[in-house]
Parts: structure tokens; sequence; C-alpha cells
């Protein structure tokens, strides 16, 4: 028979496909639904394997979910804003849309080349002006729900590029792009009053049944509630300074006090100290973002001045400024206990601080209790600090909160890490906020009959700032309010905006509203969403905040978007480098028995480990390439074996060469099948012999692939239908017709979602007029999947050495017996007699020697 002709057939069925509108999902249905959603893709102009793994993963999903008779919403957009298009505009000297409609198209063909089941017809880019007009309704609303505000914050400032950078874009002190040092400014900015659902975005997380627990647990750490006591120390100079401690209990065991270098004392102090100005700036030079400030060496500045302790009139501690402390938590300031505190005790350990421990381990003589190089966080009772001494910690911070309250110098507080969301960005290639600023009027929301506030196209990247602010007419306009002249804001949102409610435009992409309410109470929550790790915090806790401020303004009557979430692993490829230590592509070196050279070369290569796929280190692969060469089957395939999905996969071609095979495989089942009676034939009779194993088989892969596919266990249903295969072909012509052609029909079925392509080419094969990918999932029968017999494991002292069939129904007399007669028993024995036989029911037989 003919070889399996990828091309050909992925082809033929994606036309097929899409000319019937398959998978269009139906907003009046009234079968249940299932919406299956991945992380939209930013249209770079290609995918790459990380895509195409995530894709298939979700395709899978719905494919299958399909069958079983959901009714499916499997949508694709483009998260289509953002510096990269306007970096490739300045370089090109073209219009970011330009240069991003152009990646879309080239990326929505690579994407259909992978014959994903999506409704095309929902398809939408954010930088579509359909979609942020609604966007800039949405801000509206938001702000009159007092979940938008504007105030001054402290940015970081590029004075090259004049513009606000991020946090993570400052690299040990520089812009990312510019080079130049950058400057903290206070500048007027927008916000999202995140914080306003601190409380609710926290005890939420514990509903979230379906996600990642390390995914809540990274969320619950950045919102970052905590319970302590704000309360003030004395200054030598005559002022005060409030901290905040979670720990209040281990005040007397304080050593110091310290400020962050964005402390408004500090930039008070500074303009007259010329050294700490200097500090300031060496603390701002190593970076920015939390990170780096975490893992950066502890570095302080002493001020000279000294506070006072609140028990204690005569005890001084030195006042230092520290690079560690974040002005964005607590209060910018702290005292420092460093025998319980590890950043406490390193700051400590530098500069010769006092360390004395006031926690002391139970059963524990103080005066011989001592802090090494780790800070003792454990709990104890209080030594070392007076009317506290014998106190455990609960109970001494409840005495040092109600001696402070009592002298009006502190309070109990609950403080979260969350801040409010700063969303302006001084960038053309976002959406524009939708105010007017007057001098008359103030700030004034546009008329929503004047959405979209559209980007002009006649735009310059060749001067500093923002291509908008520098515009000569775009910004001028008349108030809303008063009708004199006034300026448009010329700040675009944080691209994080873009994506944090598109799920819920899919649900109806051509209403005039924001969102249709009927269509997303009966599409949301997202039954599945994927996506990867790295979006474990912000665009996931931002989507949770809008989804939370449309109930609000009334556009959602849920809390949650995503019911689940699945996270998958990255995918990785060995890399190479030449003699001079250069990363080489795998399109420059060839590969011979088992060793790399360059191209047309005898020149040596070195093969290194496996790493992450990353463009820096030329491991990338060209996924176009690979379904050109092996078909997109397997290439979703390979995707889906062997490796659970949660874990990085390895792409080898080696692998890659294996999963073509197990297609040809299956082809051939199918076509060389002979002597199979017509389709739609039941079976009849008591089954036995071949065919009885064949159908036990058969529905026992249909019972397996079911479950493993309902658990996202994609590399384990692969391995049932690898089991189905095997056991096709030890059947052989043994089995009656009519059992090969339903494991066939099963096989085919049980492969739609995973290889579409080659399963309606089969399905077709077998005499089958309709789509299999409109055929109903297939249904075990229990009888057929119940054994008779059942596999457990034999251990000796614990480990393994052996397994055993036993009937279901053997008594304990029985497993023990059989259990001492298996030769790995017998060996680890060496003739002893067995001191206690532990048998558990149908799992495992332990034999103490």
């Amino acid at each position: 028979m003919a070889r399996y002709n990828a091309k050909e057939s992925e082809s033929r069925w994606q036309a097929e496909w899409e000319r019937r509108g398959v998978f269009a999902a139906d907003n009046n249905s009234t079968r249940p639904k299932c919406y299956v959603l991945e992380m939209f893709p930013y249209p770079s102009g290609r995918i790459h394997m990380g895509h195409v793994r995530n894709y298939t993963m979700g395709d899978v999903l719905a494919r299958f979910r399909r069958a079983q008779g959901f009714n499916v919403l499997h949508p694709m957009g483009w998260d289509a804003f953002g510096l990269p298009a306007e970096n490739a505009a300045r370089d090109r000297n073209i219009n970011p849309r330009e240069w991003t409609y152009a990646n879309i198209a080239a990326m929505r063909v690579q994407l259909k080349s992978m014959g994903l089941a999506i409704d095309w017809s929902r398809e939408f880019a954010t930088c579509d002006p359909e979609y942020y007009k609604h966007q800039q309704k949405l801000f509206l609303d938001f702000f009159r729900e007092n979940l938008v505000y504007r105030a001054h914050a402290d940015v970081n400032w590029d004075p090259v590029d004049h513009t606000v950078l991020a946090n993570e874009q400052v690299i040990e002190g520089r812009g990312w792009r510019s080079g130049a040092l950058v400057e903290r400014r206070k500048l007027a900015q927008w916000f999202f009053k995140i914080t306003s659902f601190s409380d609710d975005l926290l005890s939420a997380l514990e509903h979230l049944d379906r996600w990642p627990e390390k995914v809540r647990v990274m969320q619950k750490n950045w919102i970052g509630r905590s319970e302590g006591l704000r309360f003030s120390f004395a200054l030598s100079n005559g002022e005060s300074v409030e901290v905040f401690s979670t720990r209040p209990d281990t005040l007397f065991g304080a050593s110091f006090v310290a400020l962050s270098p964005e402390h408004p004392l500090v930039r008070k102090l500074a303009d007259g100290n010329a050294d700490l100005a200097e500090f300031v700036a060496q603390c701002r030079r190593m970076g920015t973002a939390e990170a780096a400030i975490e893992t950066a060496e502890k570095i302080g500045f002493d001020t000279g001045l000294n506070a006072t302790h609140p028990f204690d009139a005569k005890w001084r501690l030195p006042v230092y400024v520290a690079n560690f402390v974040l002005m964005q938590y607590g209060t910018g300031a702290l005292f420092g206990c460093p025998a319980h505190d590890q950043r406490d005790l390193e700051f400590a350990r530098k500069y010769d601080l006092p360390v004395l421990p006031v926690v002391i381990p139970e059963g524990v003589d103080p005066s011989s209790f001592a802090i090494g190089k780790d800070a003792y966080v454990g709990p104890g009772r209080l030594a070392n600090s007076r009317f506290l001494d014998g106190l455990d910690v609960e109970g001494a911070k409840t005495d040092v909160a109600q001696r402070i309250e009592a002298a009006g110098s502190g309070m109990r507080t609950v403080n979260y890490r969350l801040r409010d969301w700063l969303v302006s960005r001084q960038r053309y290639w976002g959406c524009p906020i939708p105010m007017v600023h007057c001098p008359d009027c103030g700030i004034v929301p546009v008329r929503e009959s004047d959405l979209p506030i559209r980007l002009p196209d006649d735009v310059r990247f060749d001067v500093p700032g923002s291509p908008l602010a520098q515009h000569p007419t775009w910004k001028h306009v008349a108030c809303p309010s008063c009708g004199e002249p006034a300026l448009r804001d010329t700040d675009t949102l944080d691209t994080f905006v873009d994506s944090s409610w598109y799920f819920a435009r899919f649900c109806d992409t051509q209403t005039s509203a924001p969102v249709d309410t009927d269509a997303v109470n009966y599409w949301l929550p997202v039954d599945q969403y994927i996506g990867g790790i790295e979006h474990a915090i912000l665009h996931l806790l931002y989507a949770r905040f809008f989804v939370r401020g449309m109930k609000t303004c009334g556009y959602v009557g849920l809390d949650e978007p995503f019911a689940g979430l699945f996270t998958q692993g990255m995918l990785s490829h060995e890399t190479y480098r030449d003699a001079d230590g250069q990363w080489l592509s795998l399109e420059d070196i060839d590969r011979r028995d088992g060793l790399a050279f360059l191209k047309g070369t005898d020149v040596p290569v070195t093969i290194g480990p496996s790493e992450k796929m990353s463009k820096s280190k030329k491991n990338v692969i060209a996924p176009e390439t690979i379904i050109d060469v092996f078909g997109a089957d397997t290439v979703r395939w390979f995707m889906l074996s062997d490796t659970p999905p949660e874990r990085d996969i390895e792409w080898t071609e080696r692998g890659a060469e294996g999963c073509w095979r197990f297609v040809q495989r299956i082809h051939r089942l199918v076509t060389e099948a002979g002597g199979l009676p017509p389709p739609g034939e039941e079976i009849s009779g008591v089954p036995e012999g071949r065919t009885l194993e064949l159908r036990q088989a058969t529905h026992r892969a249909i019972h397996a692939v079911t479950g493993d596919l309902e658990a996202l266990r994609f590399n384990r249903a692969v391995a049932q239908i690898y089991t189905l295969a095997n056991a096709m072909d030890d059947a052989g012509s043994a089995a009656s017709g009519a059992a090969r052609r339903e494991a066939l029909e099963t096989l085919v079925k049980l492969i739609g979602p995973m290889m579409p392509h080659l399963a309606e080419t089969c399905w077709d094969a077998l005499g089958h007029a309709s789509l299999l990918a409109v055929q109903p999932w297939p249904t075990a029968d229990a009888d057929l999947v119940r054994s008779e017999t059942i596999t457990i494991a034999v251990q000796v002292n614990g480990k393994r050495r052996g397994e055993m069939e036993i009937p279901l129904d053997a008594d304990e007399e029985f497993v023990r017996t059989r259990a001492l007669a298996l030769d790995g028993v017998t060996r680890a024995l060496e003739g002893k007699a067995p001191r206690r036989i532990i048998v558990v029911p149908g799992r495992i037989v332990n034999i103490v020697a």
C-alpha cells in the first residue's frame, strides 16, 4: 500500500473543515458548553515550537470535548500592541500597524497548517480599533466606578528615550534600549485600583482547585497579605519614622532601623549630603526589580541619625539607608532584628551590628543559644526581652501591640504587598487613554460617542519621546465639557490591559457593547486555560481583577475568568558551539556518527547540553520546517508523547522520526485490513478467544484514553493508543472481522483529537462518507473493560522484587503463596523465613525478611 501522504491529506481536510464550518461555536446551543482557550500569541511574524505544544494541547481537548457532545468555543486572536512593533517600525521606517498585520497574516497561515480546530470567525487583534474602542469604554466605566485614578508616582525615567521604564527594563541602572542612566521622577500616571479587591483576590484562590498549586502560591505571595504593627520611632533630628513589622515580638532584638533609598526622609537628607546622594544613585544602578534587589549584596549608608527604642528611652538604634528595603512595601522603613531575619542578619554581619537572639527554641537554654550563619525563624519562647520573657511568639506579638496602641504610637494593621496597577505607558503602539486635560475643567472623560479614540497614522519615531505627545495635531481637541481648547492624554495603556479581558470578547465578537452579557454568562468562565508558567502572576492576576471590575460595572455575573488552568512545560534542544565558544544553529552544522562538524567541513563542533530553545543560543527549531518534512500530525504526536505535559520536553529528530513511523503504522493497519464487514454492522454473538481479547483491549483503551484526556494526561493517552495498536497486531486475522472493524474505528476515533488529518484519512478509508470531526466519542462497555485478574507488585523490605497476576477474588493465603514463589522474592530472602507478610488487597504485597 502507498505511504501516508501528509501534505496531501492535511491540505484536503483543513479545506473541508473550513468549508463546512465544523468548528464554529453556537451561542444559542442547548448542548453543555466547553470553553477551551490557549493564551493568545504576540504576532512576532513566526510561530515557535512552544506555540506548537501549547496549541496542540488545547486543540486535543477542544476536539475531544466536541466529540463528547459539548458545544465548544475554541477561538484565536492576537495580542498585537506592544513595544516590539514600535521598535520594528523605527528600524524599518514603517508604521507599526503595517508590520503587525503582515505578521498576523503570516502566523495565521502557520497556525492553520497545524490543523487546529479553531473558530476563526471570532478572530480579532487587540490593535483593531473595533477592539480597543470597547477597551476604552471599559476604562471610562471603571473610572466612573472609582476603579481608575490618576496620581503622581515614582517612575524609572529614561532621559534619552523620554519614556517610563518598567523595573525589569532597568539593567544595572541603565535603560535596556538606550543605555542611558535611569532617573527617578515623579510623574502623573493612571492606575487601576486592583487593591480594592486584595482580600477577595486572595481568598478566592482557595476555590480555584483546578489551578496548579504552584501558581496559587505565587499569586498568594504576590498579593502578600500580612498582619503586623505599624508604629513610629522618634529620631535624633526631632523627626519620626514609621515602620511596619510582622514580627513586633522581636523588638528587643533590634539593632538598627533601615530606610528605603526612595523614602521621603532619605530624599531630604540627600539634598545636603553628597555621599548619601551618591549611595542612593548606586542603589538605583543595581536595578529596581525586586528580584535584582533580593539577590544583590546587602549594603547600607549610616545617616548619622539614631532612633529611640519605643520601650527604652535610653536605647538608641543607628538609622541606615539600605538597598534591600522596598519603598512599595509597608512604609518603606523597618527595624532590623538580625537574629530572626536572614536579610537583616547579612546586613548586621557586614556592618558589625549586634545580633541578639530573643526567640529561643523550646527546651534550649537562652544563655547557650547563639546565631551562626542562619537566622532562627522557627517557633519558641521569648528571652532577653524584659517583660516579654517566657511568652510564645503570638503572645509576645499581642503584648507589644497592646502596649504600642495604649501609648498612641502605633496600631495593628493588615498590609498588602500588592500595589495598584500603573497602566500609563509613554508609547505609541497601544490603546489610547480616553481622557482629555482641560485648563478649566481638569481631567474630563471623552464622550462615548467619540470612541474609538484612534491612533494617528502619521507619526514619527526619529525623535525621542512619545510619538503621540510629539504629534502636531492629534493631541489638540475641544474639551468634551466646556468646548474650549484642551489636550488629549498622550499615554497609552499597558498591554497587559489588552489581555485582561480578551477572553470575554471572544464570547460574542459582534456585539456593539464591550461584551454581550448573555454570551459571557453562558461561556464564562473559561473551562480550560492553557499557557506558560511565566504568566502565573501578572497576566492571570490582572485578568482576575478585570473580571471583578466588569462585574462591578454590570457586564458579567461571575468573579473568576478561568475555572481550570494548565501550565505546560517548555521545549529544549541540544546546543552547539564552535572552537571560539560562539553559538551555532542547526543550519551551521553537519551531524555524522553522533558527532557534529561545521557544515561542509571536518571541523568539530562542541555539542552542548539540551537547553530551553532561545534565539540567543541558536537552538530554535522552525515549526514550519518540521511540518514540511514530517507533517503536522507527526509534530502534534511528538508534543503529546512520552513527557508529561507540565514538564519540559526535548525536541529530537530521532523522536520525530519515531512518531512519523507510528503515523505510517496506523495508516497501514487501516489500509491493509481485509475481511471487514461494511460500516455500521452490529457485532453479534458472545466473543471468545482472540475476538474477546481484542474487544477487551479496544474497550479498555476507550476507558483509559477518555480518563487520561479528561485529566490532561496526554502522554498516558498516547501510551494507551500504542497498547491498542499492539493488541491489534497480536490479534491479526484470528479475531472476527467485526471485532477488527470495531478496533480500527475505535483506534481512529481515539487518535482523532491528536492526529486529526491522519484520522480523517483513515476514517475515509474505512468506508465512511461523513467527517470523523463530527463523530461522537466512543463509549466503553463496562463488561469488556472489567478484568478477571489484576497485576500487583511484590516488595521485600520495601524494594520491588517482581509482580504477579492474580485473580480478582483471590484470598490472602493464595496471594501470600504466589508472592513467596516469585524468583525475585526467593533470591532476596536467601533462604530465610519471612518475618511478616503484609497484603494490601488489589495493590501490593510487602514481605519483611
